[in-house]
């Protein structure tokens, strides 16, 4: 049950200042995309490219979350909505740190996903979709997740048992399928000097 006695305390330093001081925009880069589809491996390798070009940034993953601020959540839909929220509830607070932060989580529902959006401003949300076929996601299969998931090990597994919603109008989308770990970097990046974010 939520208090009634609390109080938002307003800073000393605003997001506008920290931006000026950063000279750079401050926004949330939302990975979305099935187990295996290579968001992680894409967040960190453009968390690697922002750290050399003096960017501030920050990775938020999905399995490093569920080891700490997450780990008292399940798989279930009520879980899952519960992890997601809270999620962007601290990728907000990074965008007022002045941050980019760049979030990798399956995220399967759009209502989830629209929840987070609508905790932040029109220009401090992009969607980025990391497109790539059930079928190639489990040959890859890095974890080896599918291969419980079909075996009845894992309940509630996202494209086996449980629904992905793919993403209507995402701003970005990549074809990981397709394209190499250097192209799709490439193609947010450029993305994000032409909206003049960096």
């Amino acid at each position: 049950m939520t208090s009634k006695n609390i109080v938002w305390h307003h800073h000393s330093v605003t997001k506008e200042e920290r931006r000026k001081k950063s000279r750079h925009h401050s926004f949330v880069l939302w990975f979305t995309g099935l187990s295996g589809s290579g968001k992680s491996t894409l967040a960190n390798a453009l968390n690697q490219k922002l750290f050399n070009e003096n960017i501030s940034s920050y990775v938020l993953d999905g399995d490093n979350v569920r080891h700490g601020l997450n780990k008292d959540l399940g798989f279930s839909e009520q879980d899952r909505k519960e992890n997601i929220r809270r999620i962007g509830e601290v990728a907000k607070l990074f965008v007022d740190s002045g941050q980019v932060v760049l979030t990798a989580f399956i995220s399967p529902y759009k209502e989830d996903r629209e929840l987070v959006r609508n905790l932040l401003e029109h220009d401090e949300f992009i969607e980025i979709y990391v497109k790539c076929s059930l079928s190639e996601c489990e040959k890859r299969d890095p974890k080896g997740l599918y291969k419980k998931a079909r075996n009845g090990e894992i309940k509630h597994f996202t494209g086996i048992d449980d629904p992905y919603e793919e993403p209507e109008n995402p701003e970005i989308i990549v074809h990981s399928e397709e394209w190499s770990v250097e192209e799709s970097v490439e193609h947010i990046f450029q993305y994000l000097k032409n909206r003049k974010f960096l």
